[in-house]
């Protein structure tokens, strides 16, 4: 639809605006906020600005030379919306999550000068109308009425979301000829003992005329076609089709995502032949288990541990994610190993080609529906038809594709409620406990559900029962022992730390980069729950205090820019501590996804990569911990240090494993290996001591004498002669503080070879344990960063160039070293 798009805001209730200079031009349908901020008339970096308090029209000025143009689609309108064509009113929304398509009235279109005007009406206003009271509140939902609106939370919880309230026609709006829509379709792909089945159905009203022996075609991986007839009876067709022994699709970390594209297609009466494209599906078998109170997820037969993050649209502002960017993200998704992303009941559903490639790169989806937290009010009937009309469309979307793994009722509505102290028999609303599942088992069979994002046990947020919000390592401030000692099942969402990004995102902060970390512009950016008085600065700060052993306040008076450094580093040694300890072989743990993986704006966020999706500490320490072949080293007390070997691979994997325990830093005192095989899909821990030929108190538990080491060392490599390292791990017997607190030389060296004008090859060398070494680089970014080096080791990180023209140039530090090592050229 080629439109010349604009917008303007009255006060609610005002007639549109009536002098042009009021009205905003726009590239085409989006929210109110984007609008403005592409001609510079707002930004996150302003004032904030309401933008619910305000009625906003939207017009759009187009021609439509042709006759054929029959029907009107809109396929998101936030949130109260009237739709109007020259002057004549065609539908009204109120449900931003409904898509619409609207057969236009006979001669309502003119072949020139048409203007279809949106007018969305003042969330503001509408939420000042009385209404019955919820049976519990939403801390983090500063008005309940919004219970009633079928909105995002985005942009309206202030202490998470960036002040940007989505208003307008935030997703495509369009004109078309009947003739020219996709034929409706329900297209669903199972395994049934061990063979693909291929269903088929929708109305046949909708094919082209002149149709005849129409044929479902699905084309494998391996390039073999498979075709099946359709039937058509009723004004409805139908086909199955069989695939004899399917490529399967899986997780990227446990084999190969295989799709099958699939056509639909139409012979003409009049020669030649119409084909539609209905998509690509993958064959795939998903169950849970509940057994023993826990959750875990199986992906053909097999038990899959969950690691990811929650998914939110990369631009908050316009609620829409860029395809460059989108790719570029999920990318680094599979880079650090992690294999699902939860869209959470507090965002919004993303577009097709979000699960599209999500389905081709392996990335399970946990799919809430978008309801969080509130008292909806499903006995109201107008509400109840909405939601339902929502929940249909959704799911009609999205079953297709393989990527969805969960269909989750809502987040944490029982938990709120439980936790409100609201009567047991409140938690657990119907609508998510008998109609959604219905729904979900007609519209998406084979596709687990669940009721809520916390669900299970004596509470809904029982830590090793069902599924959890886990924040004992995090919010809660427990010891990191925590994330074993609590018995975690599944979480569905953990690990919030107010996480420092680097220092050039840092200097997008209104202020630039003087701004410290107790100025308003940087804690009116510091993730924080209403009402409470501490925020998630508060809780990385705990645990520098914790690990670190120094007290936050003070340094920060006397060293910012270290204070930094050592939030960096907590941040990313509780994040892999636990998930190292969550893929332990007695561990119970399903799964568990961060709560969120990218910032919202230039902020130290809950996520691990930052606004423009750069890593912080944490997607590193992700990424060494979460590969498919991992290691973990814990402190087993009396039982002596222990390495957790993990393989997720369909494949055995030869190996050797080997460790090195240091003095001061430097002083090798032992050393041994042992080669073994890592049977596929296997877990298993091994006790170093087992590995030497006689006993030595390695974790200092014994305390006979003085500590044999401060530094332990693991690394499991393929084996044969000089095969690279297939993981390693770190263990401090004595606790990072002696080591942090003993700053000396280390003879570490970082020299930098360029390999074209976008990569280079940083080589890092150091005599002594280098901890927590970090890399300042502008415009560049490093594979790998806040990492520790083992004594007398070498290590190769790659380079890429992320700003262009940025000079290969920087510093290398260490925090248990003298300072920054500026980078040596080598030609």
């Amino acid at each position: 639809m080629r439109a010349i798009w604009q917008c303007g805001a009255t006060e609610p209730g005002a007639p549109p605006p009536a002098d042009a200079a009021e009205w905003v031009a726009m590239d085409g349908p989006g929210t109110a906020a984007a609008a403005l901020r592409a001609h510079g008339l707002w930004s996150l970096d302003a004032p904030p600005r309401d933008f619910d308090a305000q009625d906003w029209w939207f017009l759009a000025r187009f021609d439509a030379p042709h006759d054929a143009v029959q029907v009107l689609g809109c396929d998101g309108l936030a949130t109260l919306a009237e739709v109007s064509l020259n002057g004549q009113a065609l539908f009204a929304s109120d449900n931003m999550f409904t898509r619409h398509r609207h057969a236009l009235p006979p001669g309502v279109l003119r072949p020139r000068d048409n203007e279809l005007r949106i007018h969305c009406r003042s969330l503001g206003a509408a939420l000042r109308q009385r209404r019955p009271r919820p049976n519990w509140r939403a801390p983090m939902v500063p008005d309940t009425q919004l219970r009633w609106f079928r909105t995002t939370l985005l942009g309206r919880t202030p202490g998470w979301s960036p002040p940007a309230a989505a208003v307008g026609p935030w997703r495509e709006v369009w004109l078309r000829a009947t003739h020219e829509i996709p034929i409706e379709h329900r297209l669903q792909a199972r395994l049934e003992g061990g063979h693909g089945v291929c269903e088929l159905d929708g109305p046949a009203s909708e094919w082209p005329a002149g149709t005849e022996s129409p044929r479902l075609v699905l084309q494998g991986p391996d390039g073999q076609v498979h075709a099946s007839d359709v039937r058509a009876s009723d004004g409805r067709f139908a086909a199955r089709l069989d695939v004899p022994r399917p490529a399967l699709w899986w997780p990227h970390t446990h084999g190969e995502p295989a799709l099958y594209e699939a056509t639909l297609e139409l012979r003409l009466h009049r020669g030649g032949t119409a084909r539609h494209a209905l998509g690509r599906v993958g064959f795939r078998d998903l169950q849970v288990d509940t057994a023993g109170g826990r959750f875990a997820l199986r992906v053909n037969g097999e038990a899959v541990f969950c690691r990811g993050a929650g998914w939110f649209p990369l631009d908050a502002v316009s609620l829409r994610s860029e395809t460059r960017a989108c790719r570029g993200t999920l990318l680094r998704m599979r880079e650090a190993g992690l294999n699902m992303l939860r869209l959470p009941g507090t965002g919004v559903y993303e577009d097709d080609a979000f699960y599209a490639q999500c389905d081709e790169l392996g990335l399970m989806v946990w799919q809430d529906f978008m309801f969080a937290s509130m008292d909806y009010p499903f006995d109201d009937a107008g509400f109840a038809a909405s939601s339902e009309r929502e929940v249909r469309q959704q799911l009609r979307r999205l079953a297709p594709h393989p990527c969805l793994a969960v269909l989750c009722g809502n987040s944490e509505v029982e938990q709120q409620a439980a936790m409100w102290g609201a009567a047991r028999e409140l938690w657990q609303p119907r609508f998510f406990h008998e109609q959604l599942p219905a729904e979900c088992r007609e519209l998406a069979p084979g596709v687990p559900y669940w009721p809520s994002s916390a669900h299970g046990g004596a509470f809904p947020h029982q830590a090793d029962a069902g599924t959890t919000s886990y924040y004992g390592v995090g919010a809660y401030e427990r010891p990191l022992a925590d994330a074993v000692a609590s018995g975690l099942g599944f979480a569905t969402e953990c690990l919030a730390f107010a996480a420092v990004p680097s220092n050039e995102t840092l200097a997008r902060l209104p202020g630039g980069a003087s701004t410290r970390v107790h100025h308003p512009a940087w804690k009116s950016r510091t993730p924080r729950d209403l009402g409470a008085g501490w925020d998630f600065d508060d809780v990385r700060d705990h645990y520098v205090r914790e690990l670190c052993g120094v007290e936050p306040a003070r340094l920060r008076h006397a060293d910012h820019e270290r204070y930094l450094e050592l939030g960096r580093l907590a941040v990313a040694e509780a994040m892999g501590h636990a998930y190292g300890s969550w893929r332990r072989a007695d561990a119970r743990c399903g799964g568990a996804l961060l709560l969120q993986l990218r910032d919202f704006w230039p902020a130290a966020g809950w996520g691990v990569l930052d606004d423009q999706g750069r890593a912080k500490s944490g997607w590193h320490a992700l990424r060494r911990a979460l590969q498919p072949t991992g290691l973990h080293l814990s402190d087993e007390g009396a039982n002596g240090p222990v390495a957790h070997l993990v393989n997720e691979t369909a494949q055995p994997v030869q190996a050797v494993l080997e460790f090195t325990a240091w003095r001061d830093g430097e002083v090798r005192v032992a050393s041994a290996e042992q080669p073994l095989t890592m049977e596929p899909r296997s877990r298993r821990s091994v006790p170093l001591l087992g590995l030497m030929d006689h006993f030595m108190d390695l974790n200092h538990f014994w305390r006979f004498g003085p500590p044999a080491c401060d530094v332990l060392h693991a690394r499991l490599r393929a084996a044969g002669a000089d095969a690279p390292p297939l993981a390693e791990a770190f263990l401090f017997p004595l606790g990072l503080a002696p080591l942090l607190a003993n700053r000396r030389a280390l003879d570490l060296r970082a020299t930098v070879t360029a390999m074209n004008d976008e990569q280079a090859e940083l080589e890092l060398q150091t005599r002594a344990a280098a901890i927590g070494v970090h890399l300042d680089l502008p415009g560049w970014e490093a594979v790998d960063d806040h990492l520790h080096l083992a004594p007398g080791s070498t290590r190769r990180i790659e380079l890429h160039r992320v700003r262009a023209g940025a000079a290969l140039a920087g510093t290398v530090a260490a925090l248990n070293g003298p300072g920054p090592v500026p980078l040596e050229k080598r030609a």
